[in-house]
């Protein structure tokens, strides 16, 4: 076990809830349009007394831990990446959330950012790369000049293969505006996107789902096939 993680009975360790609930609660919250409110009347009708502010605490504390735990499991998506930023509302100011698919709509990378520039365009594709492990032989990008530029930059610096097809599309893109569509229809009724980094966290963690959903995790050393959702979370927690 890695000496830098917390194990799984220290995640939840001190905490007045049992794990189960906890994961519930985060889970959900993530995955459906709830509100923090609903959450605690499907608690009460289980029997469980959990105030709001309890399970917001939890949204912010046990995402990223989640996200890295199941990380582990990611498996590479495809070479022939499509790329779009869609926008995001934080506090009255717009916010850019890049996005990549493959070619069969599964998630390469995501990466929020203050500006929609030359820079932050690099940056997403610096860290697509890095959790991938892998150049794109393919990236399709939409007229937008910037992501344009950034790529050839890359090139020229050696980030991105010089032989990487730079495609624009307006066409090849629907399967990136359509995979926007499922992450923004959760975060649009969220009222919790209160600061940069509470909306970053939330971000990662409805993306961890919308990859869950997709099927976008090798489990087959942990022997959970035919398992419940929750079994399948516990297993991964412990692993």
């Amino acid at each position: 076990m890695h000496h830098n993680r917390q194990s799984k009975s220290d995640l939840f360790k001190g905490r007045h809830f049992e794990q189960e609930i906890i994961v519930l609660c985060v889970r959900w919250y993530l995955r459906y349009k709830l509100s923090y409110r609903d959450l605690v009347e499907m608690m009460a009708e289980r029997g469980l007394s959990v105030a709001h502010s309890t399970i917001l605490r939890w949204v912010r504390r046990y995402t990223p831990e989640f996200d890295k735990r199941w990380n582990r499991f990611s498996a590479q998506a495809g070479t022939s990446w499509r790329v779009d930023e869609t926008y995001v509302r934080i506090r009255g100011q717009w916010a850019y959330l890049y996005r990549a698919v493959d070619a069969s709509g599964k998630t390469v990378d995501f990466r929020l950012s203050t500006r929609r520039n030359v820079a932050s365009a690099k940056a997403f594709f610096r860290k697509a790369v890095r959790s991938q492990g892998r150049l794109p032989e393919t990236i399709t990008l939409d007229g937008y000049a910037a992501s344009h530029r950034a790529v050839r930059e890359l090139q020229q610096q050696g980030r991105l293969a010089e032989l990487t097809k730079l495609r624009s599309s307006k066409y090849l893109n629907n399967l990136i505006e359509q995979d926007h569509r499922n992450i923004k229809s959760r975060l649009g009724t969220m009222l919790g996107l209160k600061s940069f980094a509470s909306a970053a966290n939330t971000i990662r963690g409805v993306e961890l789902m919308h990859r869950i959903r997709k099927g976008q995790f090798n489990l087959r050393a942990l022997g959970t096939q035919g398992q419940t959702p929750s079994e399948i979370w516990a297993a991964v927690l412990a692993a």
